[in-house]
């Protein structure tokens, strides 16, 4: 499938919110490598076509020597990126190289979705009919397992099991789960550079001053770089393997390497350290690696079937340029989150409020995920939502509403946002949160089972807002950038769905007091529709100025749960009234300012009742994504006048682009069940 799409930032090695590297340039040469915050974790490609080197990704020179000239680059010819794998296509001295990037993100295999590995395929070809030998070259440095480059690192190489040949490198401090934050990288565990044993592939631990000889003479150093420990600022140290793929003609010749990173504990779960999933059975880091390299041909299989799967179906769903938007978002949506197991093998699913406060496990970042969850894994909502029950359930936890988080990434010991005082809290957006996501579990599953098991909270956050939620008083919603606001009216309509959203777990479970909270949910959304009219729309507010109005995003969920309290009419009034209100890249969040969420305004255009309403809606949001100065993993927060990015990047709200894929599934099988 072809497309014009230029990516903000490219998906390269997408695990958790620490193993995650992007190319923020259009060609995969242009610039070096990056963590998701942007700061630089290189990783540099060079071809040696006889004799002739050529790059083909980062840079070779390092910032402090940028006088110095780079080596000639083969010229990018394609860049594909597909939901679990980027492709990048070059040419030059009579080959072709591909270059792919695959990291097995596949919801219906948690066990291979936790593993931190990432797989790096070589394919190259003869285009102009002549032999051609040719070597590729590969190295990764030690920026990726330090918080900042002044952190000594080691290194070391080893064999596992005859059969892989390790490079692995870690700080020599090893601060395992110490640093919690935003803006930061892990500078615990290993970063590892691991390939199948041959004589054909050779690897070497050295620096960045011989990785500009090997430039030049093609010829990698004998043995290992020996001054270690060090720096990483100190002649930056490198992970390099070369890969002679032998006389090319025009058949292709093929080779991996894997990308790993054994975290070691992965998140602190109140005061223990907790393992990823992966481990649950015992399995140690070398058994992890020789799997994924046995099972590597059957992986890329199930990798490229699920790629065009998802493609077909989301271009179905919503157009190419929506197809663009998933392929894209798709990693990231998943690598925003760690995935562990508790101590009775439950699945959480941790995610990092990343580029905002880097809170964990943050309910309102849950819920505008859910809907690729919902699509895919449903385990996964609870593996979210069961860190936030267990806090809420115990002594620490002191308000009567459920809780905004349970602390700052990568330790779950109990929510810190706005210091725990009353006035940043989120009563109504986290108690409509839990209950809409507790009920879209129960619907996707297909039985009550997981709101059984929580119900006491459930009860008490439904009682809160039948008290509270039809005129929520002054205070935050998810959209806290945007202040405190009484009297909001999509606030309101959570609470409404939040308790008919209680009312239809109610039923699940047979019990009768399902009924009278229906009930008042429908009285309440017959009030909701006179106190915030406003003639050809509602309003942002119920006391503010006709004028004013807001995305109505979380009437969305009134359609996909059936409920059915609001009449079609009041989203048909709303779309319309939207029309009037874009901007060139797209609806603002409301009349206050000219900024957008990307995620609510997916939820909105998903409320069209024609595709060709839906692709209107959502084509600014491509051309944002494809136009845009912020060379940053999507952000889904920005200026639509003038394409500014605001704040964040890299979320896992990204998800919620899912959200129309989700409602063509619903209409698809409620056509079945008729």
């Amino acid at each position: 499938m072809t497309t014009n799409f230029r990516p903000p930032s490219v998906p390269l090695v997408t695990v958790d919110p620490y193993f995650s590297v992007w190319s923020a340039a259009d060609r995969l040469y242009d610039d070096h490598t990056r963590h998701w915050t942007n700061k630089i974790q290189g990783m540099t490609g060079i071809a040696i076509i006889d004799g002739a080197s050529r790059r083909f990704m980062g840079k070779v020179i390092t910032q402090e020597a940028s006088e110095r000239l780079e080596p000639q680059a083969l010229e990018q010819t394609d860049l594909t990126v597909e939901p679990v794998t980027t492709r990048y296509t070059f040419q030059g001295e009579g080959i072709e190289l591909q270059v792919q990037f695959t990291t097995p993100l596949l919801l219906d295999d948690l066990d291979l979705l936790s593993r931190p590995v990432t797989y790096l395929t070589f394919h190259v070809r003869s285009l102009d009919g002549q032999p051609h030998d040719v070597k590729i070259y590969i190295d990764v440095t030690g920026e990726w397992c330090v918080n900042t480059p002044d952190q000594q690192v080691t290194w070391e190489h080893r064999v596992i099991d005859g059969r892989l040949n390790a490079m692995s490198m870690g700080t020599v401090e090893q601060p395992i789960l110490q640093l919690a934050g935003d803006d930061t990288r892990i500078d615990w565990g290993y970063m590892v550079l691991a390939v199948p044993r041959s004589s054909r592939i050779q690897t070497v631990i050295h620096s960045v001053t011989t990785r500009e000889s090997y430039a030049a003479t093609g010829k990698l150093p004998p043995d290992d770089d020996s001054q270690k420990p060090r720096p990483v600022s100190d002649h930056v140290p490198v992970m390099a393997a070369e890969i002679d793929c032998g006389t090319v003609r025009d058949e292709w010749a093929s080779e991996y390497l894997m990308l790993a990173y054994d975290d070691i504990h992965a998140i602190e779960y109140f005061r223990k350290p907790m393992d990823a999933y992966w481990k649950r059975n015992g399995w140690t880091f070398h058994d992890m690696l020789l799997a994924a390299a046995d099972q590597y041909e059957t992986i890329m299989q199930r990798c490229e079937g699920f790629n065009r799967e998802l493609m077909t179906e989301s271009q179905a769903a919503g157009g190419d340029r929506y197809r663009d938007i998933l392929a894209l978002t798709y990693r990231q949506a998943i690598a925003a989150h760690k995935l562990v197991a508790d101590e009775a093998g439950r699945v959480l699913f941790f995610s990092k409020e990343n580029f905002s406060n880097g809170c964990i496990a943050t309910v309102d970042v849950s819920y505008p995920s859910i809907p690729l969850f919902l699509r895919y894994s449903p385990e996964l909502i609870k593996g979210m939502m069961r860190p936030i029950f267990k806090y809420a359930m115990s002594d620490e936890w002191t308000f009567d509403f459920a809780p905004h988080d349970v602390g700052t990434y990568p330790k779950a010991n109990g929510q810190v946002y706005g210091e725990n005082k009353l006035e940043y809290q989120m009563p109504i957006e986290e108690c409509g949160n839990m209950l809409l996501m507790a009920a879209a579990v129960c619907k996707y599953e297909g039985n009550a089972d997981f709101a059984r098991e929580h119900w006491e909270p459930l009860t008490a956050w439904a009682e809160y807002l039948l008290k509270n939620g039809l005129d929520p008083d002054n205070q935050l919603c998810t959209d806290d950038f945007a202040g405190h606001l009484a009297h909001n009216a999509n606030l309101s309509i959570k609470a409404i769905l939040g308790i008919a959203a209680y009312s239809y777990m109610c039923d699940r479970l047979g019990l009768q007091e399902g009924a009278a909270y229906l009930e008042a949910a429908r009285n309440m959304a017959n009030e909701w529709m006179s106190m915030a009219d406003a003639g050809d729309h509602y309003k942002l507010t119920f006391d503010s100025a006709d004028d004013s109005w807001s995305m109505k995003y979380n009437l969305v969920w009134d359609r996909l749960l059936d409920f059915n309290l609001f009449p079609t009419e009041v989203a048909e009034r709303e779309l319309e009234y939207y029309q009037h209100q874009q901007n060139r890249y797209g609806l603002p969040l409301d009349s206050r300012d000219t900024y957008t969420k990307s995620d609510w305004l997916v939820w909105c255009a998903a409320m069209s009742s024609t595709q060709a309403g839906f692709e209107t809606m959502i084509a600014p949001l491509w051309d944002f994504m494809n136009e845009t100065s912020a060379r940053v993993p999507v952000t889904d927060w920005y200026d639509t006048i003038s394409g500014k990015q605001m704040n964040f990047q890299n979320r896992s709200v990204v998800g919620g682009f899912f959200i129309r894929l989700l409602m063509s599934q619903s209409r698809s099988n409620s056509n079945k069940d008729r």
